[in-house]
């Protein structure tokens, strides 16, 4: 028995084949999807899906959204995703690049407050396009 998958984005239908089984990530913790599952309608995190083609898995980025469940179809419903193999590395790391620098101050005001105390922090400095940046963040 099988499941018919969709993952939709607003911009195009990236999958849509039958599946023997997903592992989704949801806002409440990852869920397996097999056949006869039951209804349900979750929304999805950031995060990645595994998909089970007989004895081969594949994965795919997904960018948040929402997933509805039942009789063996899964509709997937994102605002954005790609397929392993989709991204290309450079532009990965182009975009992790700015993201980073622009994330930098947010960071540090959200964390303001435990600023003083030197347990928490944890100083790094990231290469961006030949240039340095310094990313500051609270790990616990």
């Amino acid at each position: 028995m099988t499941l018919n998958l969709y993952v939709l984005t607003p911009n195009r239908i990236v999958w849509d084949l039958e599946v023997k089984e997903i592992i989704l990530s949801t806002n409440s913790g990852q869920i397996g999807v097999l056949p006869n599952h039951a209804p349900i309608t979750t929304s999805v995190d950031i995060g990645i899906l595994r998909i089970r083609l007989n004895d081969q898995w594949l994965t795919m980025a997904l960018m948040g959204g929402f997933a509805r469940i039942g009789n063996n179809k899964i509709t997937i419903l994102v605002n954005d995703a790609e397929k392993n193999g989709e991204t290309d590395p450079q532009e990965a790391q182009q975009t992790r690049g700015w993201f980073l620098v622009t994330r930098a101050g947010d960071i540090r005001s959200e964390n303001a407050d435990m600023s003083n105390d030197k347990s928490y922090e944890k100083h790094d400095r990231l290469p961006v396009e030949g240039t340095e940046c310094t990313y500051r963040g609270i790990y616990v």
